[in-house]
């Protein structure tokens, strides 16, 4: 078992899932750089969830390594995952999945509390985050009182308020129109950057993919091309961890 490269803040090699019996990854790997905005590209059911879902933790492959800062998730115990997944990770889903009885700020100050951080830090934090997203006059509504939109933005915040490591957003905008989802994005990514915030973004949307510094595309659980997006200053990673890979073009195609 080979440790992944130093500058790789997420690694995976030779993920393998099933489904009941129905392949979901088939020998997917790739690399995460400390800091890098990643986009797995693909239509729906090619796999980016469950990448996703085995990177994160959430998901053990049936065969394969996932690793975090030279740290084996694979082989963690189950609350050891947790806690990674608690304390470093955040995690943004397709539909809001909001407390009913709590809050705007409260949901979006969730995981600070449940680090036992103070009142006096979480609330702040939270209604800071909500008028980066420009909801803070929602903060004292609860989830019913919210439109679709307004949820699925305390969701966000709700990743955000801990400056994770790393932020996994599956499709995090499938849900908004288009003038909300350009606001989030812009936010998520500013974010992001300001904050040295590695994320990984699963997407079928080419316009969503284009906000990141790199793509690569999943198609029937394999992947099939990596793409360097202009100006983001890395080498094209390669399809496979094969030598003769390293040597194809960055935007070449190759199930």
């Amino acid at each position: 078992m080979a440790a992944p490269p130093d500058n790789d803040v997420l690694w995976a090699r030779a993920l393998h899932v099933k489904h009941n019996g129905s392949p979901a990854l088939t020998g997917v790997s790739l690399g995460v750089r400390e800091g890098e905005i990643l986009a797995v590209n693909g239509p729906r059911g090619c796999g980016k969830t469950t990448l996703l879902q085995c990177l994160s933790g959430q998901l053990l492959p049936q065969q394969g390594e996932v690793w975090f800062n030279s740290t084996p998730v694979h082989t963690m115990r189950p609350l050891v995952r947790e806690r990674l997944r608690r304390d470093r990770f955040g995690w943004i889903d397709p539909e809001p999945h909001l407390v009913p009885e709590l809050t705007a700020w409260e949901n979006a100050a969730l995981p600070l509390m449940l680090r036992g951080a103070p009142h006096r830090v979480a609330k702040p934090a939270a209604l800071e985050w909500l008028e980066r997203l420009d909801i803070g006059a929602c903060a004292r509504k609860r989830p019913g009182a919210l439109l679709q939109a307004e949820r699925q933005r305390v969701a966000v915040a709700r990743a955000l308020v801990t400056t994770p490591s790393v932020l996994f957003a599956d499709e995090p905008t499938a849900s908004l129109h288009r003038a909300d989802r350009a606001h989030v994005l812009r936010t998520l990514t500013t974010a992001a950057r300001s904050h040295g915030i590695t994320v990984v973004l699963a997407t079928h949307d080419a316009e969503v993919a284009t906000l990141a510094d790199r793509t690569v595309t999943l198609l029937d659980g394999r992947r099939v091309n990596t793409v360097h997006l202009p100006g983001s200053g890395d080498p094209a990673r390669p399809v496979s961890g094969t030598a003769e890979a390293e040597g194809r073009a960055a935007c070449s195609l190759s199930v």
